[in-house]
């Protein structure tokens, strides 16, 4: 099962553009690290690693099923993270 939902993937796509970057200098990669076991209250759960290709700028946000990791990698971009 996929954690980054199509339209969170979009999102992520429309953020580099809205930015002035282009997708293929970026890579985006998804780790599922849900413990089939847990009763935990976060169902899916993991990481995405995302890196600027150009830069070799890599950073990774944990990912569940409320998780904001969009938002914090917009705000990485703003302070210019990735440049």
């Amino acid at each position: 099962m996929r954690l980054i939902e199509p339209a969170e993937r979009n999102d992520f796509l429309a953020t580099l553009q809205q930015n002035g970057f282009v997708e293929g200098d970026f890579d985006l990669w998804e780790a599922d690290t849900t413990d089939p076991k847990s009763d935990e209250n976060c169902g899916l759960q993991g990481y995405v690693s995302i890196t600027r290709l150009s830069t070799q700028v890599t950073k990774e946000y944990p990912i569940c099923d409320e998780s904001d990791w969009l938002q914090h990698f917009r705000r990485d971009l703003d302070a210019g993270v990735f440049a």
